[in-house]
């Protein structure tokens, strides 16, 4: 399996709170609703909580400022994520998601990327 990992910032006019209650009520309804024709199988979404145990956390590090969440959706192979993507129908549905998450997502201040998952 692989997993698209998408690190997200909320638009500047936008609370995280805002962000995260519009991100959980409606577009991760509207994802999970078309979840098939993407052939997703598994799609969780990580909201940041606020705690001054994060600041710490960069701060030791020297790490960028956290995000605002993360979600992760989970794909059989590479190979079925490109054929969804490419049919008519996941077509639309990328652009209906890219169109609904400038509704709440910062894209210039986010970032996704493709993982594989080892577990230790």
């Amino acid at each position: 399996m692989i997993k698209l990992v998408m690190c997200l910032c909320r638009r500047s006019d936008l609370t995280r709170e805002q962000f995260q209650d519009y991100w959980l009520n409606q577009h991760g309804p509207f994802f999970q609703q078309n979840a098939s024709v993407m052939q997703a199988k598994k799609y969780v979404q990580s909201h940041t909580v606020e705690t001054p145990l994060n600041a710490g956390m960069r701060e030791a590090r020297g790490m960028l400022a956290e995000f605002d969440g993360v979600a992760e959706v989970w794909f059989s192979s590479e190979e079925d994520l490109m054929e969804a993507m490419s049919s008519p129908e996941g077509q639309q549905l990328s652009a209906a998601l890219l169109k609904d998450e400038g509704n709440f997502i910062d894209h210039s201040k986010s970032s996704a990327f493709i993982v594989r998952e080892h577990e230790l």
